[in-house]
């Protein structure tokens, strides 16, 4: 081009392009929670992210997340003498935990809240003469005689005599 006096004007452009970022998609799976361009995600869903790089161009990100989430479960169970609960057996009340994993891969808890009645037995030695009258049924033999029952947590209880009869 010319100036307006006439004289020639030459200018030169020094041109960079800069394309603008377009990622693929991500696909993702975690447990409970997921971290991505500063926020945290506890939801699936679909998540778009959009900012500009330094050199003024625009990023577009897509984030497809599928969130599984963690297992906690609790049970209240009340047994005579024992327990078994996932091949543990236990004898004692109290609290246990299990800890596993989910099918997708996240933690499972289960904690069981265990109440442990025992069962009774009793021992019962006499001597009488001629008969003996025991939970309501006369006995004129000595031997060793049982009466089963339960307690009154529904456990099993068992009395057993050994009585000797003088005649």
């Amino acid at each position: 081009t010319t100036t307006a006096q006439g004289c020639e004007r030459v200018e030169t452009l020094h041109l960079t392009i800069n394309q603008s970022e377009n990622i693929p998609p991500v696909t993702i799976t975690e447990c409970d929670q997921y971290n991505w361009n500063g926020e945290t995600y506890t939801e699936s869903g679909t998540y778009e992210y959009n900012n500009v790089t330094p050199q003024g161009c625009e990023v577009h990100a897509t984030l497809i997340l599928t969130i599984n989430n963690s297992e906690t479960e609790d049970f209240n169970v009340t047994e005579c003498d024992s327990y078994t609960w996932h091949g543990t057996p236990y004898t004692t009340s109290g609290t246990y935990t299990y800890e596993t994993t989910t099918a997708q891969g996240c933690e499972r808890i289960e904690t069981l809240h265990l109440t442990i009645n025992n069962s009774e037995i009793e021992d019962y030695n006499v001597t009488e003469c001629d008969t003996y009258t025991w939970h309501g049924t006369p006995y004129t033999t000595s031997g060793t005689y049982t009466y089963e029952t339960t307690t009154a947590q529904g456990c099993e209880r068992i009395e057993t005599l050994h009585l000797t009869i003088n005649n």
